[in-house]
């Protein structure tokens, strides 16, 4: 891997310019702190996802009944059914955390299928570039993987097999966008948006401050192209 990423990197040193700071640092250490970052990144929010409460106790990522659900939640609410709700946006979250683990080696194998154009686009792009990358590469993938895992958390749920009939039948109409005429269509979809937006998060993180990044080498590399 060392070396399939190391080739990645100076190849990309040759072909394109650079700055003068990361110019100055070896191609072994480039494509060490490149990768190092990645996966740092990756494995951060795989772990901090991938647990019980990761998305069921964090506001930012925590998955709430689909849109064009929410009226009829209101209304269950009002009708002192809330529990019945509750249970359900329960469940949407436990099926994205249970579903997150599956991540970790598709992540870990995108590093390592790097072309020259990634790694300088990574390097030297915008404070997202990496995680871009990720979703660009990994996405359908990880779609495939998570979908049976939701799938078989939601069927718990005798609430989402009703809301599957309902929204199909709105969907066919116009009533209900057709992304959220399925819930574990729609729970997989707002559990990689989750993970990507943990992962953008952790690399934004090593951009600005590159020196308590975990890491040395990545200190190094993300220091020398502030």
């Amino acid at each position: 891997m060392m070396r399939r990423a190391a080739a990645v990197v100076v190849l990309w040193m040759i072909a394109f310019p650079v700055p003068a700071q990361l110019d100055q640092i070896s191609n072994r250490d480039a494509s060490a702190g490149l990768k190092a970052a990645l996966e740092k990144g990756a494995v951060y929010s795989v772990q901090t996802l991938g647990r019980t409460d990761g998305f069921f106790g964090d506001p930012r990522v925590k998955i709430p009944l689909p849109k064009s659900l929410q009226t009829a939640e209101r209304m269950m609410r009002s009708l002192g059914m809330g529990r019945t709700a509750d249970e359900l946006i329960l469940t949407m979250n436990r099926a994205a955390e249970a579903a997150v683990p599956e991540a970790k080696a598709l992540l870990v194998d995108a590093v390592k299928k790097m072309t020259v154009r990634d790694a300088k686009g990574i390097l030297t792009g915008g404070d997202t570039a990496g995680t871009e990358y990720f979703r660009r590469t990994t996405h359908d993938q990880l779609r495939a993987r998570f979908l049976p895992i939701v799938k078989r958390s939601t069927e718990k749920v005798g609430l989402a097999q009703t809301y599957n009939q309902y929204a199909e039948q709105g969907a066919r109409f116009g009533l209900v966008k057709k992304e959220q005429a399925n819930i574990d269509v729609y729970v997989t979809e707002k559990a990689l948006d989750g993970l990507y937006f943990m992962i953008a998060e952790e690399e934004k993180k090593i951009r600005r401050d590159p020196v308590g990044a975990a890491s040395g080498i990545i200190s190094k590399v993300f220091g020398a192209i502030r």
